[in-house]
C-alpha cells in the first residue's frame, strides 16, 4: 500500500492504494490530478509505503504472509506537460532515497505502531537533507499485469463521536461509538515524549459488561502511538482498519476525554441509491443493519467480515447478498472489478476458488486430499450469478460478454465432475452453511450436499443459457437449457418419491427446489405445504443456513404464503432477524445466535457480528414489501414492475432505488380499511403496476386503464408521479 505526497500535501483521497487483486495478474495503478500541487522553482515527491495485502498477514489462522512477494515497492510516474508544448517524465528509480519512517509496524489484522519521535520534519519538502538516507533499490518486476483502476476507491465515509466512555466490571475503560463499522479511531493527546496512547478493538462487550475480542481469533485490533511531546498531538493509523464499536482504552498520558476521540468509518466510495422506512421501527433498524453489513464489508472486495483475522472476498457470501448489495448502493463498477479478479483467479478446468482474491487453493481447508479444494456450490457459483444479477440491476450487457466465458467454464466444470452430467455430488461443499440444524458442533446443515449442489448446478445453467441468448449465442442457449432441463428431471427422479414428496425433509432442500424451479407442477402445492409444516414444527422459526435464507420468504410469498413470510420476518424472539436487533445489534451477525438467548457467545472460533450474509432478506423488503422490481422485459430498470404487497402489521412503507433512468418510489399505507398506493416511474421507463386485492371500479386517484389480474388490478404506466386509493380487506 501507498500514500503519495508532493510539497508536502497528499495526493488523492483513496486509502488502502493499490487495492487488493492477486498482484501477480493484476496490479492496478491510480491517476491523480496534480497540477496545483507543483511549484515553480524545486518539487518534492515522496512516499509512504506500507506491508498491505501484499505482504502482510494473511488468513492468520493459517499463519500466512508474504503470499504475492516479500518486498514493498513503489512504481510512479509524474507526467508534466509545459505550456510550450514540451513535457517532462519523472519516473521512480534509483535517483530516489528510501529510510525507515515513524510507522514501526502496521497490518490489517493487527493495527498500528506508529513512534512519532522519528518523524523527520518536512522529509516530503523541498530543502530536506536526505544525505543519510538510502539509495532506492530497482526490482525486476513484469508489468504485462499492471492496469488502470478498474474498482471503486476505499475513501473515509463517515465521522462518529463517542456516545459514552465507561468502566467495565473489569476496571476497563472503554468507549462506545453506538455503530458496529469498518475503520479506525482518531485521537488528540497530550504528554511527554515517550508517553503512550495503546488502543483495542471490539465488536460487543460480554453478558457481563466487559471488553469482548475472543472471536478476533489471531487479530490483536491494536494501535499504539507514541508521543514526540510537543502541544497536542493528533494522530489515525495508516495502513490497517479494524471492525469495531468499542475501543479500550488501555494506555493514555493524563485522563482521556470522550470529545479527543472520533471513529471514522472507510468503505468503497459508491452513491447510496436505495432507501427503505416502514411503521415497524424493528425492521428499520434490521434495514439499517443491512446496510452497516454492506459498508463494513464493501472494502475493495466483498469480504465477509472487517474485525478477525479472516476478512476475505468469499464468493458465497457475496452470491446471497448481492441482489441485496444492488438496492443499497450503486455496486455495478465495485463488482464488476472483483469479477474481473474471479475470472483471472479461476482455475483450470474452470473451477472457482472459495475466496477471491485466491489466497486459500492449496490449503486443504476441507482436510481431505482426496477432494478438490476449491469449487463448492453456492460458492462457485458467484461466477454465474453475479454478473447476471448485475445484469439483471443495470441492463449493461458488457458484463455477461466479459464474463462469458468464465460463467460457461464453471458450469462446464460441474458438469464434468457430475454424475451422468446431471447429478452434482461429488467434492467438497459448504453446504447450507451455519445451519441451526446441523449436529451438535458442526457448522454443516442438515440439507445433504448432492442436493444443494445439484439445485445449484441447474440454476446456474439455467442463467448461462439466458445469458447466451441475450449475447447472441443462440446454440449455447439451446445447449445449456436442454442440459438445464435434463438437470431437473433428474432431480426430480433423485429426490422426488413416486407419491410427490420431496425426500429431504429439511428447509432448505424445499426452498431450493421451489426458488430454483424444480419442483414439477404437480408437487408444487405438497412441497409448499411441506415447507409451511416444517417451518411450525420449529415453533414457527426458520433453522437455515447460508443457502437457504436468503430465498426462505421469496418462496413462501411466490407460492400463496405471504401471511408466513411476515411471520417470518417478524419473529423477534431466537432465531430470527429481529432477535438480533432486540439484542442491540448494529449490523448483521454471522450467526443466528451468535450472542445466545442466555447472554453467552457462540465459539470464538468463528463469530462475527458483523456479516452480511443474512442480510440478503433486503432483497424482499424491497422487491416484495415495497414491491419495486426489475421485469424481465427490460432489464436495469428499463421496465419495472411495481408489486407491493402489505402484510404483518405495517401499516405503511415508504422505499426509493435510483436506477440508472432515475428515483423510483413505491409507497403505501393502509387506515381503517383504505390502502393508499404512491409511486414514482423516471423517464424513459415505463412501469408495470399491479394493487393487491383491488376490485374492478374501485381505484380513485391517477388516471390509469387497469385491468383485473390474479393479484387484483394491473395497468401499464409511464414516466410521471402517481397516487391511487382503493378499498383493501
Amino acid at each position: 500500500m501507498y500514500e503519495v505526497y508532493i510539497n508536502g500535501t497528499r495526493t488523492g483521497e483513496d486509502v488502502f492504494t493499490p487495492g487488493w487483486t492477486t498482484y501477480s495478474k493484476r496490479l492496478q495503478y491510480q491517476t491523480y490530478d496534480v497540477t496545483t500541487m507543483l511549484n515553480h522553482g524545486n518539487n518534492t515527491i515522496g512516499a509512504v509505503l506500507g506491508a498491505g495485502w501484499y505482504k502482510g498477514d494473511l488468513m492468520g489462522r493459517a499463519g500466512r504472509r508474504n503470499v504475492y512477494g516479500d518486498r514493498t515497492a513503489l512504481l510512479f510516474q509524474l507526467l508534466i506537460h509545459y505550456k510550450d508544448g514540451s513535457s517532462e517524465l519523472v519516473i521512480s528509480d534509483n535517483s530516489w532515497k528510501s529510510a525507515n519512517g515513524p510507522i514501526l509496524y502496521s497490518e490489517l489484522y493487527h493495527g498500528e505502531t506508529y513512534d512519532a519521535r522519528l518523524e523527520a520534519q518536512g522529509w516530503d519538502m523541498s530543502g530536506f537533507d536526505d544525505t543519510k538516507w538510502d539509495t532506492a533499490q530497482l526490482i525486476d518486476f513484469d508489468m504485462s499485469c499492471v492496469t488502470a483502476q478498474d474498482g471503486v476507491p476505499v475513501i473515509k465515509q463517515e465521522v462518529f463521536k463517542a456516545v459514552s466512555m465507561f468502566v467495565t466490571p473489569k476496571g476497563e475503560c472503554v468507549i462506545d461509538f453506538g455503530q458496529n463499522m469498518a475503520g479506525w479511531v482518531k485521537f488528540s493527546v497530550k504528554g511527554k515524549s515517550g508517553d503512550k496512547v495503546i488502543l483495542k478493538h471490539a465488536e460487543v462487550l460480554d453478558s457481563e459488561g466487559n471488553f469482548y475480542t475472543d472471536n478476533l481469533r489471531g487479530a490483536k485490533a491494536r494501535v499504539e502511538y507514541i508521543l514526540k511531546g510537543e502541544a497536542v498531538e493528533t494522530f489515525e493509523p495508516h495502513f490497517t482498519f479494524q471492525g469495531f464499536r468499542y475501543v479500550m482504552i488501555e494506555e493514555y498520558p493524563g485522563e482521556p476525554l470522550i470529545d479527543s476521540f472520533e471513529a471514522i468509518a472507510i468503505h468503497s466510495d459508491m452513491k447510496h441509491t436505495g432507501s427503505f422506512e416502514c411503521s415497524n421501527e424493528n425492521i428499520n433498524q434490521l434495514n439499517h443493519n443491512i446496510l452497516w453489513g454492506l459498508k463494513s464489508n464493501f472494502v475493495d472486495v466483498p469480504t465477509d467480515c472487517p474485525q478477525r483475522d479472516e476478512r476475505l472476498g468469499w464468493t458465497g457470501d457475496a452470491q446471497v447478498f448481492i441482489r441485496t448489495a444492488c438496492f443499497l448502493m450503486d455496486t455495478a463498477v465495485f463488482f464488476k472489478k472483483w469479477l474481473r479478479d474471479l475470472k483471472a483467479d479461476q482455475l483450470e478446468g474452470g473451477g472457482i476458488p472459495y475466496v477471491i482474491p485466491d489466497v486459500l487453493t492449496g490449503l486443504n481447508i476441507s482436510n481431505n486430499p482426496d477432494v478438490d479444494d476449491h469449487s463448492a456450490c453456492g460458492w462457485g457459483d458467484a461466477a454465474v450469478i453475479c454478473p447476471w444479477t448485475i445484469y439483471e440491476c443495470y441492463g449493461d450487457e458488457r458484463i455477461l460478454a466479459r464474463q462469458y466465458g468464465s460463467m460457461k467454464a464453471w458450469v462446464e466444470y460441474i458438469r464434468k465432475h457430475a454424475q451422468n452430467e446431471v447429478i452434482w455430488n461429488s467434492g467438497f461443499h459448504f453446504g447450507d452453511w451455519v445451519a441451526l440444524d446441523a449436529k451438535e458442533g458442526s457448522y454443516f446443515g442438515a440439507t445433504p450436499n448432492d442436493l444443494t449442489a445439484t439445485a445449484f448446478y441447474a440454476y446456474s445453467t439455467g442463467i448461462l443459457s439466458k445469458s447466451a441468448g441475450i449475447l447472441g449465442f443462440d446454440d449455447d442457449a439451446k445447449e445449456y437449457m436442454a442440459l438445464h432441463d435434463k438437470i431437473v428431471r433428474a432431480f426430480e427422479d433423485e429426490f422426488y418419491t413416486p407419491s410427490g414428496r420431496l425426500a429431504v425433509r429439511t428447509q432448505t432442500a424445499h426452498i431450493l427446489a421451489l426458488m430454483f424451479g424444480l419442483v414439477p407442477e404437480k408437487h408444487k402445492k405438497r412441497t409448499i405445504d411441506a415447507l409451511v409444516k416444517l417451518i411450525y414444527e420449529n415453533e414457527g422459526h426458520l433453522v437455515t443456513g447460508f443457502l437457504g435464507t436468503p430465498y426462505f420468504c421469496h418462496v413462501l410469498s411466490q407460492n400463496g404464503r405471504l401471511d408466513e413470510a411476515y411471520k417470518l420476518l417478524l419473529k423477534e424472539d431466537y432465531p430470527s432477524w429481529l432477535y438480533q436487533i432486540k439484542k442491540g445489534a448494529t449490523t448483521i451477525w454471522e450467526h443466528w445466535d451468535g450472542i445466545k438467548p442466555d447472554g453467552s457467545m457462540w465459539s470464538p472460533d468463528m463469530n462475527s457480528f458483523n456479516h452480511y450474509a443474512y442480510g440478503s432478506i433486503g432483497e424482499w423488503l424491497y422487491r416484495v414489501v415495497a414491491g419495486i422490481d426489475t421485469d424481465p422485459k427490460g432489464a436495469g430498470y428499463k421496465q419495472i414492475l411495481i408489486h407491493p404487497r402489505p402484510g404483518g402489521d405495517l401499516t405503511y412503507v415508504k422505499a426509493g432505488y435510483m436506477s440508472m433512468y432515475g428515483r423510483i418510489d413505491s409507497g403505501w399505507s393502509i387506515k381503517e380499511d383504505m390502502m393508499t398506493v404512491e409511486i414514482t416511474i423516471p423517464h424513459n421507463t415505463k412501469a408495470t403496476i399491479i394493487l393487491p386485492g383491488a376490485k374492478e371500479g374501485s381505484i380513485s386517484g391517477s388516471k390509469a386503464d387497469f385491468l383485473t389480474c390474479d393479484a387484483g388490478q394491473t395497468a401499464q404506466l409511464g414516466s410521471g408521479s402517481y397516487r391511487f386509493s382503493y378499498h383493501f380487506m
